[in-house]
């Protein structure tokens, strides 16, 4: 059978894109949006009589464009409105549907999408007849932020003719907000790395010159070099940890871990921090065996985070409960271990912040006792890595309870 050249031209052309999209010179909305167009375009070069001979016309019925047309808006996978000159919605998708559920057929999208930004990219389409693109952040209960590809094209032929607009959306919420974190991540580690550097540097440069001679001085300002030299390298450790874990956080653990083992070993190994800060562990056990599926030194990396912090940071309790036991948390069955201590806890506006990274309520006092800020940070990500659940609770004056639920 021969091949049409208008189906040449045409998948030749959708190839191109769908090779632009794979090395991430466009995105997945931006080829989706310009594959429907050169269909649309096809569509209205067939009617035309342009590529009469690359496409038939089945059953030669009026209308045939429209439910093309929408067939491939219906079968995107990116959000798609077709409007009229107007700006009214004639079609959406079902992803539009989903994105902005407000937005009617046969009512103005700017009724729906209202931003300047966006309205002038329709408005600058239509005088041109050319694609245009924006970026605009709708505010509200939410901050959204959205990619919109513009493009107008004509459906029939004279003298019935219309002219039509495409309009594809991308929310690009996540990717601002992945940004956003990148940036603060960078900024605030090159912060905790420059202040004991800061400080080191300052000390070698006392020893190399006023204090090169004094002996009592150099003990004292080694002994601090040392101490900010450790401080570093935890928190090289914990970025270096943390980026291990992001690398495998959709990667399910394979191996099998016994939670009632791991946390005896953590309790074994912090006995003499706990005996120095004056605490004791009192550990419950209500299960036989607490067999999960997860990575043992992942686990251990858990449990020691969790019961380092209530050493360190509720001892003025002088205790601390650990419970392991059966739990479910909705349909799933599994174990849940929490940790109890009766400190000096924390105000519950910070309760949803503990676990962003270089997070502290008090940055004074974390810094004091070697904290880097990324231990819930990892705590965190290690527990979703099990397709487990974190919960921390805490008052003022009250203590804190820190639980992880691991399903069987």
């Amino acid at each position: 059978m021969k091949i049409k050249r208008a189906y040449i031209v045409l998948a030749s052309a959708s190839v191109l894109l769908l090779l632009l999209a794979a090395f991430g010179r466009l995105s997945l909305g931006e080829t989706a949006f310009y594959v429907l167009v050169l269909y649309l375009i096809m569509i209205v070069a067939r009617r035309s009589g342009a590529v009469d001979a690359g496409f038939v016309n089945v059953d030669g019925h009026e209308g045939e464009e429209d439910e093309v047309m929408r067939a491939i808006s219906d079968a995107m996978v990116a959000p798609c409105f077709i409007l009229d000159w107007r700006g009214n919605i004639i079609h959406r998708n079902l992803a539009a549907s989903g994105l902005v559920p407000r937005a009617g057929v046969g009512e103005p999208i700017f009724y729906a999408i209202r931003h300047p930004a966006f309205q002038e990219t329709i408005e600058i389409a239509q005088q041109t007849r050319l694609p245009e693109t924006t970026e605009f952040q709708q505010t509200g209960g939410n901050h959204q932020w959205y990619r919109a590809a513009v493009a107008p094209f004509q459906v029939g032929a004279p003298p019935h003719q219309r002219d039509l607009l495409l309009v594809v959306m991308e929310n690009q919420t996540e990717q601002r907000r992945t940004e956003t974190m990148r940036v603060d991540f960078i900024a605030n580690a090159s912060h905790e790395l420059r202040t004991p550097l800061t400080s080191v540097i300052g000390f070698i440069d006392t020893l190399l010159g006023p204090a090169a001679k004094d002996e009592e001085a150099r003990e004292r300002f080694l002994l601090i070099m040392r101490s900010q030299a450790e401080r570093m390298s935890n928190l090289i450790e914990d970025l270096m940890s943390l980026s291990r874990i992001e690398l495998r956080q959709h990667l399910k653990p394979s191996g099998e871990a016994e939670l009632g083992g791991i946390v005896n070993e953590v309790i074994e190994g912090l006995q003499s921090q706990t005996e120095d800060a004056g605490v004791t562990i009192a550990f419950e056990n209500q299960t036989e065996e607490a067999r999960v599926p997860g990575d043992h030194d992942e686990l251990y990396q858990v449990f020691l985070n969790l019961v380092e912090n209530a050493v360190k940071y509720g001892a003025s309790g002088h205790k601390i409960d650990v419970t392991l036991k059966p739990a479910r948390s909705g349909s799933v069955d599994g174990y849940e271990v929490a940790i109890v201590d009766y400190g000096p806890g924390v105000a519950e506006e910070h309760v949803p912040r503990l676990t962003e990274r270089f997070y502290r309520v008090d940055a004074e006092t974390s810094r004091k006792k070697k904290g880097t800020g990324l231990g819930l940070a990892i705590v965190k990500h290690i527990v979703q890595r099990h397709r487990g659940e974190l919960a921390i609770r805490s008052k003022l004056g009250l203590g804190t309870r820190v639980a992880v639920f691991l399903p069987r």
